[in-house]
């Protein structure tokens, strides 16, 4: 079992910074594509960004440019470095990771991080 825990999220003012991270934990085998998620209440999850293990990434059209996604394969950690915040990037942020069980792959979530971006 994967246990993921993020952080970094908080509240800062439009043209503002953040930078999220996920840590995973527990029976890794192997890790494949690591990716960020948002949701507002009302609204489906949205994909925003992901990096697979070689280090391809990519990303939602609504953020790219502002947007960074990275991963530490030493640490089983990836970030998001948010920069340029709008009013409309508030949400609640997920990550999500593809993880190899030695049978499948299975899909983890975290528990969600609250972005609030106002003046």
């Amino acid at each position: 079992q994967v246990q993921l825990v993020e952080s970094g999220g908080g509240l800062v003012q439009p043209g503002g910074s953040l930078r999220l991270s996920c840590v995973a934990s527990g029976t890794i085998l192997r890790i494949d594509t690591m990716g960020w998620y948002r949701q507002v209440p009302g609204k489906q999850r949205e994909l925003i960004a992901t990096i697979n293990s070689g280090g391809s990434t990519k990303h939602a059209d609504s953020v790219k440019g502002r947007f960074t996604v990275s991963r530490d394969n030493a640490k089983n950690t990836v970030y998001l470095q948010m920069n340029s915040l709008k009013l409309e990037d508030t949400a609640v942020y997920y990550c999500n990771i593809q993880v190899w069980s030695g049978i499948n792959y299975y899909n983890s979530w975290g528990q969600g991080t609250q972005v609030t971006v106002s003046s």
